[in-house]
């Protein structure tokens, strides 16, 4: 394993209110644990005039006040964060999702792996995953990763619309919708579980870090 340390983040402005650190231009568990163990470090520094800390796949969005704190000045205090010791992302809170594993896709996604329809739920199932983010579409949330074994495209043709409740399945994470979307991603089931409810605080169940075990509905 190397010793060399971590590619400091890019950071950029996002609009006149808003500072973006990429920590990675593609996706990995590397990338997106150090993207979310950032976030704790920030809203443990407390900066002035930052008024949210939202973590995405690879990278985290510094919404602030201008007023407060001008951009230069608050990517000088982030660099500062980003020089100390690093935070990797610590396992949250572990949730029980149970999942009817009946989508018009599973048999396809079943074939590609190169099992049954039993053996590829039995291999999702086996290990928890981590809520890498939620975003996209109100309380959408990825999780991974699944062993390289179960890595699939996503599909060629893109549907239109999937219900809330639909639990999709590609490039290694395992997705649930809570709205109706569009989606590329291989349907394999429907779970009862909604990660949006937009008339409580916060108004998502899941939050990055958290832990996601699937259960088959019996």
């Amino acid at each position: 394993m190397s010793d060399d340390p971590a590619p400091l983040p890019l950071i950029m402005p996002l609009g006149d209110h808003g500072l973006l650190m990429r920590f990675a231009t593609t996706l990995s568990e590397a990338a997106n644990r150090r993207a979310v163990g950032f976030v704790a470090k920030v809203e443990a520094a407390r900066l002035p005039g930052v008024v949210e800390v939202v973590p995405n796949l690879a990278s985290v969005l510094i919404r602030y006040v201008p007023s407060i704190v001008e951009f230069e000045r608050l990517a000088g205090e982030v660099r500062l964060l980003v020089a100390g010791p690093e935070a990797d992302a610590v396992d949250g809170r572990v949730h029980s999702v149970t999942v009817e594993f009946a989508g018009e896709d599973l048999d396809e996604v079943a074939a590609i792996v190169g099992v049954s329809r039993s053996a590829f739920v039995a291999m999702h199932c086996a290990q928890p995953l981590r809520v890498l983010a939620t975003g996209f579409a109100p309380g959408f949330v990825y999780l991974g990763f699944h062993a390289e074994a179960l890595r699939v495209p996503r599909r060629a043709a893109v549907r239109s619309r999937v219900p809330a409740g639909t639990v999709l399945f590609a490039a290694g994470q395992t997705a649930i919708t809570s709205t109706d979307i569009p989606t590329g991603w291989h349907v394999i089931g429907r779970t009862a579980f909604r990660n949006f409810d937009p008339s409580v605080a916060p108004p998502t169940r899941l939050a990055a870090g958290d832990m996601v075990r699937f259960e088959v509905a019996g």
